[in-house]
This record gives C-alpha cells, structure tokens and sequence, in this order.
C-alpha cells in the first residue's frame, strides 16, 4: 500500500474515533430507547446513565416520553429534564440513591420534571436509601420534582464545599427520615426553597444541620414528627421562613436546637400536637410577631422580636 493511501486510511480512522466519542450538548432519553444508541432524538437512549455519557458538560438530558429512567450519578455541569406533562421518573431500591450529584467545585446541576421513588412500601426489594443526594458541586437546583418511599432522606445534602442549593415547585413525601436534610463538615451550606411541600416524613419535613442555612417561602411541612427543625453539632444551623405553615405535625411545627437560631414572619402553626414551637439546648426562634400559633409553645426567653 502506497504511502498516499496509508496517510488517507489513518485519517478516516481518525475521524471515524473522533466522530464515536464526540458528546452532543443535547441528548434524548425514551421508554422504548437503548443505551446503545447515540441518544439522539431520533435514536434515544433508555436510561439517564446511559445519555450522561454522550452528553457534553453544560448539555441536557431531556425525556421524550413517559419512562423510568434508573438512578444516575452526575459527575459534570448538566440540565436532566423528564418534560412537562408527562412521567419521567426514577425508581429504585435495595438500598441506593436515586439521584447522586457528584460534580465539581464550579459545577451547576438543575434536576426538573421527574419523579423519584424509593419504593420502601415493599418489603420483597427494599426501598432505595435517598431521592436526591447531594455531595459536590457549586450549586443545585430542583425543580418541580416529586421525591417519596426512600428509607432515609428524601433530598439529603452531605458537602463540605459549601455551594448553594435551590428547591422550588418540589414535593418531598413520605419518606422513612426527613424531607430534605443538610449538613456541610467546614463551609456553610445554602438552601433556598420555595413554594414546596414537605409532608408525612418519619422525622422533620426540613432538617437544617451543621454549617447550614435555609431561606425558605411559600412553603409547607406538615404530617411529620416535626415540621421545621434546625440542630447543629458543629457551626450553626439556621432556618430563615416566611409565609410557610407547619401542621399536624405529631412533635413540634418549628424546633430550633443547640446552635440553631430559626427566624419567622408570616407563619402559620396549626393543630401541632406537641407545641406549635419549641427550643432546647440554648436555641432561638426569633419572631416579627405576626405569626399564627393555635397551640402553645412560645418557650419563655427565646421568642424575641427583631
């Protein structure tokens, strides 16, 4: 073979590799698709795992029908979005996430659109352990997802980067701890939610833990031990609410615990069966004194008008 013709065949191979492991900034997935297909629209992938591999960095996932589309971890900047309308989801069990975000320091992950379910009501499989589950990154946002049946937590936030997370239009139900948990070992950890729901959890509907800091509105936790709960072991938990409503929650509607200061204005505490609030531990709930509180539960010496 002529050295023309060798030079020519090096070259198609080339381009025949680099056109293979080219990664599109848009991919599809569909309920009748296959990983191995390129997960373009008109060749969809059938898994979330499967399409994050083809996708490049700051690209998107989207659902082109109604499917499961099986636990992924995200390791880079992407958008996953089940669309409008229909039911994309996740289902898992035995004991894994549905959903690990994993990304670097200067990553930005959005999760919309899908539905996340751990399936712990059947004992044959075991429900899965959370819905969301968030280690590293820059930021986080969640929106219009419904994420219920994990054995632990339903969002659980674990960093030590800090970073920002942002949950909005989001149901977070029934699941075996809390409705959303966050904690960071060094860095403050910041939770911005809205117009959410947080009900019928084994233990608190929000959990604000070490080195973290919610802005919550518009929001609901209600049908839980407790509603809102704020406790640290190391730095501080806070849990800043406004225009939110904690009820028949079967402990305490709002708990601000060692270390934990939660500021409230416009909330509304209804048929909590313990108190409407509680402290402990040197806590605060700091108030603009236009709350709704049908029982009691004003601990003397730490409700203070600011």
């Amino acid at each position: 073979m002529s050295r023309m013709n060798l030079l020519n065949l090096f070259t198609i191979v080339l381009l025949a590799t680099a056109l293979t492991s080219a990664q599109a900034s848009r991919t599809w997935v569909s309920g009748v698709g296959d990983d191995a297909f390129p997960c373009s629209r008109t060749a969809p992938c059938k898994t979330f795992a499967g399409a994050i591999s083809k996708t490049a960095v700051g690209g998107e996932i989207d659902a082109l029908d109604p499917g499961g589309f099986g636990a992924v971890t995200i390791t880079k900047a992407i958008t996953i979005d089940g669309g409008g309308g229909q039911v994309a989801s996740v289902l898992v069990s035995g004991g894994i996430n549905g959903i690990v975000v994993q990304a670097g320091a200067n990553d930005i992950v959005t999760i919309r659109n899908i539905r996340i379910n751990g399936v712990d009501q059947n004992p044959q499989v075991g429900g899965g352990l959370n819905g969301i589950r968030w280690t590293s990154g820059k930021a986080l946002h969640i929106e219009n997802c419904v994420i219920f049946g994990f054995t632990n937590n339903g969002i659980d936030i674990a960093k030590s980067d800090g970073g920002k997370a942002f949950i909005l239009d989001t149901i977070v139900q029934d699941n075996t701890q809390n409705g959303v948990q966050a904690t960071d070992t060094v860095n403050t950890v910041s939770v911005v939610v809205d117009n959410s729901r947080f009900e019928n959890n084994g233990h608190d509907g929000m959990f604000a833990a070490d080195f973290s800091n919610f802005s919550v509105s518009r929001s609901d936790a209600s049908g839980n031990v407790n509603g809102f709960a704020a406790q640290a072991a190391g730095g501080n938990a806070v849990i800043s609410l406004a225009n939110s409503t904690a009820g028949l929650n079967s402990n305490v509607g709002l708990f601000a615990g060692t270390a934990a200061t939660v500021r409230i204005e416009g909330v509304s505490l209804f048929d909590n069966a313990g108190a409407g609030m509680s402290t402990a531990g040197g806590g605060a709930i700091v108030t603009f004194l236009n709350n709704y509180n049908t029982l009691g539960g004003a601990p003397t010496g730490s409700i203070m008008p600011q």
